[in-house]
């Protein structure tokens, strides 16, 4: 059964989807340079939604195991919720190292070890999600937006795209898997 924040992430992502048909009724031979800006915010929305993911299905096992578990005193419940909260606030980039740790935090699960899909060692999906991140940065704080007369490759290609937007949902399912099978 998904979680509700798989639900929402599938909401959130088809943002992303929708930029990059955008892009596509827009894009003739040559394709206007404006419209490249739209390949980039498909990056951005489609990171934003993977980082809203993490925060809302750690929120919610957290909400499952303090039910579950019974942990006694609404205080400990309080201050285990709270710390959550304190540290999603400053949680910002879903990089590998942030994601892990949250997860082994407050849930003392490697949730890395998930990440496996068709030919998707975890492995490659950290290098993978440490190269989107990063790509991601790049273009929301200094956009990459080719400078005309100057050739610069576009910081994010149509076929590219299409496979960020692929794999980004496919960590998403693998973590949902693997966060039910591990709580």
């Amino acid at each position: 059964m998904a979680s509700k924040a798989y639900i929402g992430f599938g909401i959130a992502i088809q943002d992303s989807i929708d930029l990059m048909n955008h892009f596509d009724t827009l894009n003739s031979q040559p394709p206007p340079p404006e419209i490249e800006v739209l390949k980039r915010a498909s990056l951005v929305m489609a990171l934003a939604a993977l980082e809203t993911y993490f925060e809302d299905r750690i929120m919610e096992a957290v909400d499952a195991i303090c039910g579950k578990r019974g942990m006694g005193e609404d205080k400990l419940i309080n201050f285990y919720k709270s710390a959550l909260e304190m540290d999603l606030k400053s949680f910002h980039s879903p990089n590998v190292e942030r994601v892990k740790h949250l997860f082994k935090k407050y849930l003392d699960i490697d949730i890395t070890e998930g990440w496996v899909w068709n030919n998707c060692t975890p492995k490659d999906a950290k290098e993978e999600l440490n190269r989107l991140v990063k790509k991601r940065g790049d273009i929301a704080h200094r956009s990459l937006r080719p400078t005309p007369g100057q050739p610069v490759s576009h910081a994010v290609k149509k076929d590219d795209m299409r496979k960020h937007l692929y794999f980004i949902k496919e960590m998403v399912k693998a973590t949902d898997t693997y966060l039910e099978l591990h709580l």
